[in-house]
């Protein structure tokens, strides 16, 4: 019986559990196995409680006593004796009838002061049936009398003499009644807890020190709210989340049918100016700003960041939870493992990978027979096709389904893709800068029987799935887009997909988690999703689209959603609005443009900037011409951002070696470029009190009029794109195409792919393809030096100059600094 309960409590399409059971089984482990939520008969210790506590509302009532309320009226005064009934109905009996004001007495029926207190009582309930050994005329004439057997549908007693004038009522049908009227009080509540519910969110309080301790110091500081609470003060539903650990929840995906009537909040994108190796703080930025709209301004936020590759966090550039106190907490669990996302996409890309090595070499070593006799097997006597199987035939134009059917030449076109190995694409990944995986050589054992060819490896979140991940709407559009991935082109010089290979439904199985969004929190208690994490410069740098829909109908038509996109406004803001928009249909209201005097100086003739390296005294010590100089950067990001029409608002991030004529500067010249405002931010020193100004600034921003517009049509051809993308966002003067790369974007022109949008893998470090050009180049020509396409995801990617998809580790990387404590298992010096 309990097993029973348990999976009808999880059963989402059950809204409510009557037990009809023999009292001998209604035991307090099967009353309380019931959810409370779903307790219609209002027996369970939770719903017990509330009822004794006096929480009506919140409470379902025993039908039974329902039923006994209702036919008691006037009880002020009166005295009413309980007779036979223990347990809840007992305890919700005397509950309701005290406070009726009812003066309540209750006994069994061997109890010796029975007769004396039937013979006093002005109503007597029978809880039970009445013993032969204990005779009516003990009652006195006149008492009302109330029968209620624990037997719902019995109605059939043989305590009532005809002499006895005592008024009797029995509960029986009326009981029934109100158990019915406890599943219509249920599924009501059911329904309202589908709608949209207001936050009661309660914010952690930060005591920042001075001077500021590390980022880890800080997390390991704040006491994070479990996240089943979170959850709940968000108006997540239980049966919405999968908790992982104490901090971290996935969101299904079913929350968006919910509140699919529910209007989006504002939505905003955290942007940056061309950056130092160092990066400028683009995810502190994003997390000051949501704890300073929520935490401070009372309004409704979230934010949504990418997960981190493992790559930067053991290289150079470290974690990106953000940093001081402005940060995601815990930020170990957020920068290492997280739920598993990347591992998942590391091992459907290599799944992917394996099968096309494997069927090239199978299609080399058999004939078109023995091909076929192994691709549709006989099993237990029975040959048929997969549905993955059937699916092919059908593209190929063969509407067959008995594998016994198929002529010979049928045979060879369904069972071999003639795989071109010089035209694969598809490169294994893992999530480790290995500069030693940039080229390698694959099937050099025996067993390969000669296959060998040249491959590389690509860090992980350079994967397409990624990309996928980023840009999927639902499962069914992940599984689609899954099945279109171009992995290669066949000896004809066709696409060939890997639905082709058959393994689209075994990637999505492998992704099927990995879509949901991980809900995790700032360090004052605010809520943040973390979900995909494509790079910015080797891909569209940007989090999920579906984190950023589920958070917009949380927040409220009021609230705000803040993401991130990577690197400086030229990279991922540009795919954020001509690839990211495009595939959610969603429209930003405001940017907000991330920089620093740091940054600018460099932009402004300053020396190199070196990661690991100290700064030089131009960046430590107060320099009014480099900045000026430095700020044609921040004027050029501007107007890219206006070439789309949102508002765009300066965020100056600042250090403690900025001086107060530095940042008015910046500030004076940002407005005076076209931003509608200019904010110094010290979120990182101060929490969410120190973007209270930032936060102000973007919701008057927001509230602008918006006109917003993709910077090109998709129907031009794919250079023409290309080109637009450099002349207008980077400055360059023109394109210059490779012989290699004009054959690739001819090649998917006529394979019908020229329509998609453009998704250029450069350098994130200057405007232009050159690294050690700053400020705003002007003149060059960019070189695409190879034209490749993810189908799947949804967009060309063209490489400019030699852009590298595996990072390398420098001489000195982070993992020195990275250690474990065997005893209390804390990590250490991660940042």
């Amino acid at each position: 019986i309990v097993s029973e309960i348990l999976r009808l409590n999880e059963d989402p399409n059950v809204q409510g559990l009557a037990l009809d059971l023999p009292e001998s089984l209604c035991s307090s482990k099967v009353l309380n196995a019931v959810k409370p939520e779903k307790d219609v008969d209002g027996l369970s210790s939770v719903n017990l409680g509330r009822l004794v506590r006096g929480d009506v509302y919140d409470c379902l009532v025993p039908p039974t006593v329902c039923a006994v309320m209702e036919l008691l009226e006037d009880l002020g005064g009166k005295t009413v004796l309980v007779v036979g009934a223990d347990g809840a109905v007992g305890a919700a009996l005397q509950s309701l009838l005290q406070r009726e004001g009812a003066a309540v007495l209750s006994c069994p029926w061997k109890a010796p002061q029975l007769q004396s207190q039937l013979r006093h009582a002005d109503v007597v309930v029978f809880g039970s049936m009445k013993p032969d050994d204990v005779p009516v005329n003990w009652i006195k004439p006149g008492t009302t009398i109330i029968s209620c057997s624990h037997d719902l549908l019995s109605e059939k007693h043989n305590y009532c003499q005809q002499n006895n004038p005592a008024a009797e009522k029995t509960v029986g049908s009326l009981a029934i009644a109100m158990r019915m009227q406890n599943m219509v009080k249920n599924m009501e509540r059911w329904i309202q807890s589908q709608k949209y519910r207001k936050w009661d969110l309660h914010c952690l309080k930060l005591q920042p020190l001075s001077p500021v301790p590390s980022d880890i110091e800080i997390s390991r500081a704040q006491s994070p709210k479990a996240v089943d609470v979170l959850a709940k003060e968000i108006g997540l539903l239980t049966d919405e989340i999968e908790i992982y650990g104490q901090t971290k929840a996935k969101v299904r995906l079913s929350l968006l049918e919910r509140l699919k009537d529910q209007p989006d909040g504002k939505y905003v994108l955290v942007a940056g100016i061309t950056p130092t190796p160092l990066g400028e703080g683009k995810s502190t930025v994003t997390i000051g700003l949501v704890q300073a709209l929520t935490a401070h301004l009372n309004i409704n936020s979230f934010a949504c960041l990418r997960q981190p590759s493992q790559g930067p966090t053991f290289g150079v550039k470290g974690g990106a939870a953000g940093g001081g106190y402005a940060q995601v907490i815990p930020m170990e669990e957020f920068n290492l493992h997280l739920t598993g996302d990347i591992h998942a996409i590391t091992a459907a890309n290599n799944l992917l990978a394996a099968a096309i090595d494997a069927r090239i070499l199978h299609e080399n070593t058999q004939s078109d027979k023995s091909l076929y006799n192994r691709l549709v097997p006989v099993v237990n006597g029975m040959r048929g096709f997969s549905a993955i199987q059937l699916a092919r035939l059908r593209r190929l134009g063969i509407n067959k389904t008995d594998p016994a059917a198929l002529t010979e030449e049928e045979i060879s076109k369904f069972a071999r893709l003639d795989i071109d190995p010089s035209t694969i694409t598809w490169q294994r990944v893992v999530d480790t800068n290995d500069r030693f995986l940039r080229k390698i050589t694959v099937g050099q054992a025996n067993t390969e029987k000669g296959f060998v060819r040249q491959a590389q490896f690509d860090i992980a979140v350079a994967s397409e799935i990624m990309a996928i991940l980023a840009l999927t709407s639902n499962l069914q559009d992940m599984k689609e887009r899954l099945g279109k991935m171009v992995v290669a082109n066949d000896k004809k010089g066709e696409p060939v997909t890997a639905e082709d290979l058959g393994v689209t439904g075994a990637l999505a199985v492998l992704m099927k988690d990995a879509i949901k969004p991980t809900l995790m929190q700032t360090l004052e208690g605010t809520p943040v999703f973390v979900h995909a994490g494509p790079f910015a410069n080797i891909a569209h740098g940007n989090s999920s689209v579906l984190a950023d829909k589920i958070a917009l109908k949380l927040v409220g038509e009021k609230g705000f959603v803040v993401t991130e996109a990577g690197f400086g406004a030229d990279i991922g803001m540009e795919k954020f609005f001509n690839i990211k928009c495009r595939a959610s249909g969603l429209v930003p209201s405001v940017v907000v443009l991330v920089a620093t005097v740091r940054a600018l100086k460099m932009h402004g003739g300053g020396p190199n900037v070196t990661a690991g390296a100290p700064l030089k005294k131009e960046y430590t010590e107060e320099n009014l011409q480099l900045v000026a100089d430095g700020c044609c950067n921040l004027q050029k990001q501007i107007q890219i951002t206006q070439l789309f029409g949102v508002p765009v608002v300066v965020a100056l991030n600042v250090f403690k070696t900025d001086s107060p004529a530095e940042v008015d500067l910046v500030c004076k010249i940002a407005k005076e470029s076209g931003a509608f405002d200019a904010v110094p931010c010290n979120h990182w020193s101060a929490g969410g009190r120190g973007a209270v100004k930032l936060a102000q600034a973007v919701e008057k921003a927001a509230n602008q009029k918006n006109s917003f517009k993709y910077l090109y049509s998709l129907e031009l051809p794919i250079v023409e794109k290309i080109r637009i993308i450099a002349q207008k966002v980077y400055g360059a003067q023109d394109i210059e195409l490779s012989p290699v790369a004009q054959s690739q974007v001819d090649r998917y022109t006529r394979q019908g792919f020229g329509n998609l949008p453009i998704c250029m893998a450069k350098t994130h470090l200057s405007l232009s393809h050159q690294p050690e050009r700053k400020g705003v180049p002007t003149g060059f020509i960019l070189p695409i030096s190879d034209v490749r396409a993810s189908i799947g995801a949804g967009f060309i990617y063209p490489l400019v100059g030699t852009m590298s998809t595996m990072p390398g580790l420098p001489t000195r990387p982070c993992f020195y600094d990275i250690d474990l404590d065997p005893i209390t298992e804390q990590v250490k010096g991660l940042f």
